[in-house]
């Protein structure tokens, strides 16, 4: 069975937050510097950048997994993902005066890109939201009819 186009893009979107929480935990003020400046040097910037890689390992390895069992196990993973970015999106706009001038207008794209991409990802995983089996005819649902429920 081919992937679809939603599946590959969860896929892309987890190994990216993957390799952004590699580099967080193993070069975190590589992540920080464009975010906050200079203070991405002293070691309390350097513990968050490290937690923060932290989340979102884990986030895109649940991604991963969650991609293997089925494409409605993992929307939750994907839109919790995108929550993860539309909060940084959301702190960024909040001190975005105290951030470094030649950066803050990147960081806040890519915050609220990644967001955006995750949550249209998340929604397009799953093209029957409320969860059921789709029929032989397109978009009919299936499952026990009223008649057959509770009777015997």
């Amino acid at each position: 069975m081919t992937p679809t186009v939603p599946h590959r893009l969860a896929q892309l979107v987890a190994l990216g937050r993957i390799g952004i929480g590699c580099t967080a935990l193993v070069a975190p003020t590589l992540m920080t510097r464009p975010w906050i400046g200079d203070a991405a040097e002293s070691p309390d910037a350097r513990l968050l950048a490290r937690t923060m890689g932290g989340r979102d390992l884990a986030l895109g390895i649940g991604t991963l997994r969650a991609l293997e069992v089925s494409p409605a196990e993992a929307r939750p993973w994907v839109a919790l993902a995108g929550m993860a970015d539309a909060v940084d999106a959301t702190v960024t706009v909040l001190a975005f005066r105290r951030l470094p001038p030649l950066t803050r207008w990147a960081i806040l794209a890519s915050t609220v890109g990644a967001a955006v991409v995750s949550f249209r990802v998340a929604v397009a995983l799953d093209p029957d939201p409320l969860g059921g089996q789709v029929g032989p005819v397109a978009g009919t649902p299936v499952g026990p009819r009223a008649g057959d429920l509770g009777a015997g």
